[in-house]
């Protein structure tokens, strides 16, 4: 295990639109106000046609290929997630959510897409004073989050 302290700056409250693509429309804020780290909670619904990558297709095999659900409807959703700057600096959000339509649910990584359908509710606590960035990993082709 590695870690690295960070304070607590600012708090945001944002509210998605309907049609938002989730992980563009974060990453643009947090460009614009100068976040580079931050914990994210979101509530809300994820429109029909949202993407999340749903795991490996095999755990152990390299390079990794990812298996990817497409929503056929629309679902509830709640998720968290973590914002942290690439090695040039750019702010790259991982986050996993739940999606819900009646009795079935699927949980994933929204970085291939998840569109909000109507409103999305976003609580951003901005992070300061941290060492982590997101380092590309040649092995599994992921942005890793590494601490110095």
């Amino acid at each position: 295990m590695k870690y690295t302290e960070a304070q607590q700056g600012r708090v945001f409250v944002l509210r998605l639109e309907d049609g938002d693509i989730v992980h563009k429309v974060i990453e643009d804020f947090a460009r614009e106000k100068s976040i580079t780290a931050g914990m994210l909670i979101v509530v809300g619904g994820a429109d029909e046609g949202s993407r999340l990558i749903t795991g490996p297709v095999d755990g152990r095999q390299i390079p990794v290929e990812a298996l990817t659900q497409v929503l056929d409807n629309v679902h509830e959703t709640t998720g968290v997630g973590t914002l942290f700057p690439d090695e040039d600096g750019n702010p790259i959000l991982h986050m996993h959510t739940a999606c819900g339509r009646n009795a079935s649910t699927v949980t994933g990584c929204i970085r291939t897409g998840m569109k909000v359908w109507q409103v999305m509710e976003v609580v951003m606590i901005e992070l300061v004073n941290t060492a982590a960035v997101r380092a590309l990993d040649p092995l599994t082709g992921f942005k890793l989050l590494k601490i110095s």
